[in-house]
């Protein structure tokens, strides 16, 4: 079983959100096979507790203007690790030492990682 096609859009979708509000080491994995509740994780990064609120709102709001509803949301009040669940799609989003201590991708090794698709950033000449 692959993740659908809707969840891989809902991945795309979040990982913009996340990246435009400086979200570091995103990785989205299919995780349709071992899970049957959800399709996809996406896991990103923030530096600091208010980064990791800001990357989660931002993903949330995206994604709730999109049409999608927030299931379940826990950690936004100590802004280490946010989980927000939009069924198909769960984002994971944390304060990078928290993210290396749980290591996610290391228990989820065995799932396939979904392409990103988000825009280099530009370079310009001076």
């Amino acid at each position: 079983m692959t993740a659908s096609d809707r969840a891989r859009e809902l991945v795309r979708l979040a990982a913009r959100a996340a990246d435009s509000k400086k979200a570091e080491d995103l990785v989205a994995l299919d995780v349709s096979g071992p899970l049957p509740l959800t399709d996809a994780f996406l896991l990103a990064s923030g530096d600091n507790e208010r980064n990791v609120l800001a990357i989660a709102s931002e993903v949330e709001d995206v994604l709730n203007d999109a049409g999608v509803k927030t299931l379940r949301r826990e950690g936004r009040t100590e802004g280490r690790w946010v989980l927000l669940d939009f069924g198909d799609l769960v984002v994971h989003v944390f304060h990078e030492e928290d993210r290396l201590f749980y290591s996610l991708e290391r228990l989820w090794k065995d799932c396939p990682v979904i392409p990103l698709e988000l825009e280099e950033p530009s370079v310009t000449a001076e």
